[in-house]
């Protein structure tokens, strides 16, 4: 499948996993990839976490405004308005917060001068605590409105670890299912639209080739679609490991090669061949048990062994991620 039409399938992209799989990591892998085919990137996130700036090099906290990380060309100005679309070949990047989308749902409905006033006295908390799901449908009711604005060609939400995220997802149809009418019935319904209709929004969900990050995987798979009814797009599978390990012992090896190696440094060669064999045997494990038990395309993405990930991380795995995507069936294919 072409890059650009795997990024173009669904305008919202929602990225989801157990947390430490490197979930956040591949929103940025999955941003500097479709800005590289041309399209504009926004990404979300809800969190206020550093990770998607950090990625593409920004020290800067991301606010609700939001900033450029990457552009093809000179940066567009900055606005504060949403009705700005996305350059293409740019990735810009948001924190949204609850909070924040209410004062900017209560300006846009002429409560301006009370909107601030009614945010600080926490009033949105004991709303919260009445009516259960509310601060989630505010957020997801901003990204669906910049969903319909189309802000950009594909907006990555960085969705919470698995187990919230099932409670956030499914805010919306518990309130559709609990309010009579009124605003927030009207808002929750609009979000299950969006989230139900798969050229608008889709899920992938991130996982390891390890056990319990299977589980998780196959477990909230099933769940997204039976409680939301939320379309699945692959699995991404992080942290595979290249290949095998030699299949001579170091020992043998050394022998073969007329190498008087150091018995110290022969006996460190034969743990670290034990270990990347015993890996790759476990991973190939729980990646055919992924596939035998999630009948989903997988898009597997290489092990990067850095400290920290940046621009030159990114780089490899939106490579990696680019191999993969072109392995998968067209749209409408069957997977031969």
């Amino acid at each position: 499948m072409d890059v650009r039409a795997f990024c173009r399938q669904s305008r919202v992209l929602i990225v989801a996993g157990k947390g430490g799989v490197g979930k956040t990591t591949m929103v940025a892998a999955l941003a500097h990839l479709a800005a590289g085919a041309g399209l504009s990137v926004l990404v979300v996130e809800l969190e206020g976490r550093p990770g998607v700036a950090a990625a593409f090099g920004s020290d800067d906290a991301l606010d609700y405004a939001g900033s450029v990380l990457s552009a093809a060309g000179a940066a567009p100005a900055e606005s504060s308005t949403d009705a700005d679309r996305v350059a293409p070949g740019t990735v810009r990047a948001r924190h949204i917060t609850p909070d924040e989308a209410l004062l900017e749902y209560l300006a846009d409905h002429g409560l301006r001068r009370i909107s601030k006033r009614l945010v600080s006295s926490g009033i949105i908390d004991v709303v919260a605590g009445a009516i259960p799901g509310v601060k989630d449908i505010l957020v997801l009711g901003k990204v669906k409105q910049m969903e319909r604005d189309e802000i950009a060609d594909l907006i990555l939400l960085d969705a919470p670890a698995t187990g919230h995220a099932m409670t956030f997802l499914s805010s919306a149809r518990g309130l559709v299912d609990a309010a009579r009418g009124g605003p927030i019935r009207s808002q929750a319904t609009d979000v299950a639209e969006l989230l139900t209709d798969p050229a608008r929004c889709q899920v992938v969900l991130v996982t390891l080739a390890e056990e319990m990050p299977v589980n998780e995987a196959i477990e909230a798979a099933y769940a997204l679609e039976d409680r939301i009814g939320i379309a699945l797009g692959p699995v991404i599978v992080n942290a595979c490991d290249p290949g095998t390990a030699p299949a001579l012992s170091a020992h043998d090896a050394a022998v073969m090669a007329g190498v008087a190696a150091d018995p110290d440094v022969v006996t460190a060669l034969e743990a670290a061949r034990v270990f990347l064999s015993t890996r790759a045997g476990l991973q190939a494990e729980q990646l055919a048990r992924l596939g035998r038990e999630l009948p989903l395309a997988q898009i597997r993405v290489g092990y990067v062994a850095a400290a920290s990930i940046g621009k030159h991380e990114i780089e490899t795995l939106s490579r990696d991620l680019a191999l993969a995507i072109a392995g998968l069936p067209e749209p409408g294919k069957d997977r031969t």
